[in-house]
């Protein structure tokens, strides 16, 4: 299935019905009046996250919604029928804004959350209701009322408990089938992944919820490489894990940028928690290692994990902490 973490749509609910003028003529009643119904009201439009979606790709091919209006009323004082209401499944994680796609109007945190975005129309009123001691046979009716109608933008943030971060083509997709039965496209080749990639990672009877975000550069908050789209996908996680490639030149340098990048496009995000992570070590001779790791050291007092993707080196232990930065 194609992501899709962005989408413009026209929502209408639903017009009111229109009221009725109808008076009574029937056999062997001797006073008639006024017997217009009421019109039915317009229905409304909700919006409803769902857990089990991932993508907007929904909204990709069909753009317009519109909701059911209502019936108008009818003699014998019958009140028409009401529109149904148009209910939308949405991704948990998705934000509604307004056409301007800057004015947030409503975000989705839990499963089977509801919204009312548009509201239908209220129904016309029938001339029974203008039947007075000095109106005894009105003709006024009203027409319902229009339902709401306008653009909105939804946005999906994915809701991960970690993200995986850092530069493109440092082993992130890999990482992720490593932890996870995700099987995310993988190759030797820089911006493999274009979209992120979820997966669960089972431990100590613990689901975690892993995020491959698509990699970021130097850069990104101006739009270079894959800009900041995925960016917004981070603010959701609660720790993130920095995964660099230990035979790259220069790893602090690396690691410097990737949280510059985090710096411009939100300061918070570099309050998370977090877990740095030094990969392919069996690309790089155990001298090298030790001097790039000390280098690393005297400027970064962080802890830090070191593992071969390949041969699974240290990857129970990365595991362990994975989970205890998650409980």
């Amino acid at each position: 299935m194609k992501f899709l973490d962005q989408a413009k749509i026209y929502i209408k609910a639903g017009n009111g019905g229109a009221g009725s003028a109808s008076f009574r003529r029937e056999k062997y009643i001797e006073f008639g009046g006024p017997d217009g119904g009421d019109g039915g009201h317009g229905g409304s439009i909700i919006l409803e996250a769902e857990r089990n979606l991932n993508t907007l790709i929904d909204y990709r091919y069909k753009q317009h919604f519109k909701a059911e209006s209502g019936k108008a009323g009818s003699k014998k004082n019958k009140t028409g029928g009401s529109g149904k209401d148009l209910i939308l499944k949405v991704p948990t994680g998705t934000q509604i804004y307004e056409e301007d796609n800057n004015t947030l109007i409503y975000d989705f945190i839990k499963n089977k959350e509801k919204f009312l975005v548009a509201t239908g129309g209220k129904g016309g009123l029938g001339n029974t209701r203008f039947k007075s001691s000095t109106n005894r046979a009105p003709r006024k009716k009203t027409s319902g009322k229009k339902g709401e109608e306008f653009w909105i933008w939804l946005q999906l943030k994915v809701i991960a408990d970690v993200g995986i971060i850092g530069l493109p083509n440092a082993g992130k997709s890999s990482f992720l089938s490593k932890c996870t039965r995700a099987r995310p496209k993988i190759a030797n080749y820089p911006f493999t992944t274009l979209n992120p990639n979820l997966g669960v990672l089972n431990f100590n009877h613990k689901e975690i919820i892993l995020a491959d975000i698509p990699g970021l550069i130097e850069g990104s908050h101006k739009g270079v490489g894959l800009g900041d789209r995925f960016l917004r996908h981070i603010e959701r996680c609660k720790t993130l894990i920095h995964l660099i490639d230990i035979s790259e030149k220069d790893i602090l340098d690396n690691y410097l940028k990737i949280r510059n990048e985090l710096s411009k496009y939100d300061k918070k995000i570099l309050q998370k928690k977090e877990i740095i992570i030094f990969n392919k070590l069996d690309l790089v001779d155990m001298d090298s290692i030790k001097g790039k790791l000390n280098k690393f050291k005297n400027k970064v007092k962080k802890d830090f994990e070191i593992t071969s993707l390949v041969s699974n080196i240290n990857f129970e232990k990365i595991k362990k902490t994975i989970y205890k930065k998650c409980i």
